[in-house]
């Protein structure tokens, strides 16, 4: 849902997502180390920065989540070991990302970078000129800071099916995704050794923690194989 339709709707969809944002339930960051390494052979680099989905909400410890499941994912695919790192804030969009890391990135030299940003902006009410102005800031950042690493995206994924959501706020934000994505994806493409990763598996109930927002830990398998797919299929076209 683009521009003034959107807005015309807020009056109706409100009061729905502040209720909702009242009594929905909160589950805490994926408990653990925040680093580990897994796999055998020639040794690689992970990162993993952004928002809950890095934070690993939804899974136990961060090993099962995003990252860890990317890692390992990673290390079947190109027979290597793989040290990761995550960087995960709850609640981080665009922006909160750009001031908490005004002074720069995380250090050290990565082979892969994976981001996850954008729910928080979709459900902020940023504006589309916004998100997008903010993630190329995200992005411009990452090339200039990790120069030779193979950067993912993580795709939006389908709001309109979280089981969260009540109608109609579902179809809406499941809609502004959408458009998000689009945006998302067309910034991606400007930078060379860059991927949009899509959320476009099966989601099925069972993809869901009991929040009915955040990956369960079967979820984070899925979105895992497919991070690290696309990042495997990134590098081997990539001149490095």
């Amino acid at each position: 849902m683009r521009g003034p339709l959107f807005w015309l709707s807020m009056p109706f969809l409100l009061p729905q997502a502040l209720r909702l944002r009242r009594s929905a339930p909160r589950f805490s960051a994926a408990a653990g180390p925040v680093s580990g390494t897994v796999g055998d052979g020639p040794r690689r680099t992970l990162l993993a920065l952004g928002d809950s989905i890095i934070a690993g909400v939804g899974a136990s410890r961060l090993s099962v989540a995003l990252v860890g499941q990317t890692a390992s994912h990673l290390a079947l695919l190109e027979q290597v070991k793989v040290d990761w790192q995550a960087h995960g804030h709850v609640g981080f969009s665009t922006s909160k990302f750009l001031r908490h890391y005004e002074r720069g990135l995380p250090g050290g030299d990565p082979d892969y970078v994976v981001i996850s940003l954008g729910v928080n902006d979709i459900t902020s009410l940023a504006t589309m000129a916004r998100w997008t102005e903010g993630l190329n800031e995200v992005l411009s950042i990452c090339r200039r800071d990790y120069p030779r690493a193979v950067v993912a995206l993580a795709g939006i994924p389908p709001l309109s099916i979280f089981p969260l959501l009540p109608e109609p706020l579902r179809s809406v934000m499941g809609k502004r995704g959408q458009a998000f994505d689009k945006l998302a994806r067309d910034q991606v493409h400007r930078f060379p050794g860059m991927v949009h990763v899509p959320v476009d598996f099966e989601l099925d109930p069972g993809f869901f923690a009991a929040d009915g927002f955040h990956p369960s830990e079967r979820g984070y398998v899925e979105f895992g194989r497919g991070m690290a797919e696309a990042l495997n299929k990134a590098n081997l076209n990539s001149v490095r």
